[in-house]
């Protein structure tokens, strides 16, 4: 079992094919007799279908479907696992080939699908009128099996050059959206960093005066107003309550958790709480960037 960017076997181009009838480059398996099989969940959720399993069972047949390994028996070599984990497609998965793969194009109701349903009908008349249906041989290309290859049909390569221009232009505003992005992100660090330096030089110009309160008792004003209410609430409150009454405490969560024993979310659920009580507040960041809690 492979997958090839290119198979030899095929008169048009597989890629280019899918491509035009779904909009994106799908997931592919290709066995050795040369069938491809492609990932129901991706082609239905592509074209818009809520239900991979009903979108299965209203537009493909059951013979045009099979589960991954199903496919894999006979293949199952270390080789083809290595691929099929490369690819994170699981044995489970339900595949379907590309008649299946067309018949779920056919059920869509998406317009940029009606290119490719147009074609398929041109076809269909083409054959009840003449009796068959071809392609222009294509001189560009010359597989080495010697197997002929033809041009695309036009109503397939006008697809692709739509999409392929829609995607480029999606390409272009991702990237001026990640520029701007980038530059109000730097704005932000500069001014966090000029918030900082400005409390520290307000806290050097004002020392806080000598605590009035021990930790402990600090820690029993609260108990007493019913504002630590849990163990781990008080944990975390008994290691800040020390730096709290010496000016402000500048703790990382992660060096929290680490003194406290306690998980991150925990300890981010334990700040909060004293917070919304008010124990403290926050007042910015300190220059390496950990958040600065006062009392208020």
């Amino acid at each position: 079992m492979n997958e090839q960017s290119k198979n030899q076997r095929d008169a048009i181009d597989i890629n280019d094919f899918v491509f035009a009838a779904t909009g994106t480059r799908m997931r592919r398996l290709t066995t050795p007799d040369g069938e491809h099989w492609f990932p129901a969940a991706d082609v239905a959720g592509r074209l818009g279908y809520s239900n991979t399993r009903d979108a299965l069972r209203l537009h493909v047949d059951r013979s045009l479907q099979k589960s991954l390994s199903e496919i894999a028996q006979g293949v199952d070599t270390a080789d083809a696992s290595r691929k099929l984990a490369a690819h994170k497609l699981q044995r489970s998965m339900k595949m379907v080939n590309l008649r299946g793969l067309i018949q779920l194009v056919n059920g869509c109701t998406k317009p940029e699908c009606a290119p490719f349903k147009n074609w398929v009908a041109e076809v269909i008349e083409t054959i009840q009128r003449d009796g068959s249906y071809s392609l222009e041989p294509s001189p560009a290309q010359t597989p080495a099996t010697g197997a002929p290859a033809y041009v695309m049909p036009q109503q397939v390569a006008d697809a692709i050059v739509r999409l392929e221009q829609r995607n480029l232009e999606a390409d272009e505003m991702l990237a001026a959206f990640a520029g701007e992005r980038n530059d109000l992100l730097r704005q932000i660090s500069g001014s966090l960093k000029d918030i900082a330096e400005s409390l520290r030089r307000r806290h050097d110009d004002h020392p806080a005066p000598a605590p009035k309160l021990t930790p402990q008792e600090l820690l029993a004003t609260w108990k007493a107003k019913n504002l630590v209410v849990t163990e781990d609430v008080h944990a975390v409150a008994a290691y800040l309550a020390p730096a709290l009454l010496n000016g402000g405490a500048h703790y990382r969560m992660a060096e929290i958790a680490n003194r406290t024993g306690l998980p991150h979310e925990r300890v981010h659920d334990c700040l909060r709480m004293l917070l919304k009580r008010g124990c403290m507040r926050q007042a910015g960041c300190a220059p390496d960037g950990a958040p600065v809690y006062v009392l208020p």
